[in-house]
């Protein structure tokens, strides 16, 4: 049987290891994707450290997957050998639980996801159901492709259903990997956009992105500034740090909403008269279906929305995640097959 390369995780917090594997077989209702691109996300730290519940070994990680779909499984309908797909966190959903029957597909209680649920990106090739397919626009390559599929259209999917429209102020709280793209969508949104970071050495960065004020946490009083201006209709924080998070909460407008796309164990604090007070929420936000990685991915090749990208080859998957994990890449890290 044909073979293909992988970089997978053989056990909780164990080195990667390059194996060869069988290249594999579709079945029903799935296709094979030959794998050009994997970004490589935070999230897959839940695979490498073995912390998602259910998580079986080995594993190959990966959920930001950019290929071509290389061969059909029996009763697939609408998708032909040839077309270029990403895969991102939304692997796959159940159908019949509450939030399936709803039409709530991101939600769903028996999600799957890539790398977690079955083997993922980390390799040449991968099968996945067709529910996770989303068509790559021709004007975007599979390097710049796969981290759309995670931080992309979760920072794109947040703002398009925040509420806030043309002209509004929203806030983007941290300029990395999901913040660099936050910036970009909210800009190009015609939002009235505001990026916040710590030290005057990332204004420029900020300004070359699109947004149209910057401020320096180290330096101002975010909230105060905020409220000068009228408060932030939408806050989007994607920091990982629960201090830093509880730190700009009060510079919400009325009927403000602060969402989080960073994930962080530690709790927030925030005033509950201040939330109550104002109609003002806090509230989270997942990724999104397939179609939403779609729809992320062609407004980014609509109006030029690029994800800056640090490439490694497969082989080197270890060394690109410990760049990733240190917090020092910028802004995402991805991997190459070459096929």
């Amino acid at each position: 049987m044909a073979k293909m390369r992988a970089m997978q995780v053989p056990g909780p917090n164990k080195p990667f290891e390059l194996v060869e594997k069988d290249i594999p077989v579709p079945q029903s209702g799935t296709v094979r994707v030959k794998i050009q691109a994997c970004g490589v996300c935070h999230s897959d730290s839940f695979t490498k450290e073995g912390t998602f519940p259910g998580l079986k070994f080995p594993r190959v990680p990966g959920h930001e997957i950019a290929g071509v779909i290389d061969a059909l499984g029996p009763n697939v309908v609408g998708w032909k050998v040839g077309q270029r797909v990403g895969i991102g966190w939304h692997g796959g959903h159940c159908g019949y639980c509450p939030s399936c029957r709803k039409g709530d597909f991101t939600t769903c209680s028996n999600i799957q996801v890539p790398g977690i649920s079955y083997d993922g990106g980390y390799a040449e090739y991968m099968v996945a159901p067709v529910d996770a397919l989303a068509i790559i626009p021709d004007e975007l390559s599979a390097v710049e492709a796969g981290p759309l599929m995670c931080a992309g259209i979760t920072t794109y999917n947040a703002l398009r259903n925040s509420g806030a429209i043309a002209g509004d102020i929203v806030v983007i709280h941290g300029i990395g990997g999901l913040g660099h793209l936050g910036i970009q969508y909210a800009a190009k949104m015609g939002f009235h956009t505001i990026a916040i970071a710590r030290g005057k050495d990332k204004e420029a960065l900020a300004k070359k992105l699109g947004a149209h004020q910057y401020m320096d946490s180290e330096a101002v009083n975010v909230p105060d500034e905020l409220q000068k201006l009228g408060g932030a209709k939408v806050i989007l924080d994607t920091v990982t740090n629960s201090k830093s998070m509880s730190s700009i909460v009060n510079g919400l407008s009325i009927n403000g909403k602060h969402i989080l796309v960073g994930i962080t164990q530690e709790p927030m604090q925030v005033s509950t008269l201040f939330l109550v007070a104002g109609r003002r929420s806090v509230l989270g936000w997942p990724s999104g279906t397939a179609m939403d990685s779609q729809d992320a991915m062609s407004f980014s090749a609509l109006t030029g929305v690029k994800s800056m990208n640090q490439v490694f080859p497969l082989e080197k998957a270890a060394e690109a995640y410990d760049l990733m994990m240190s917090g020092k890449a910028r802004f995402r890290v991805v991997l190459e097959t070459g096929l």
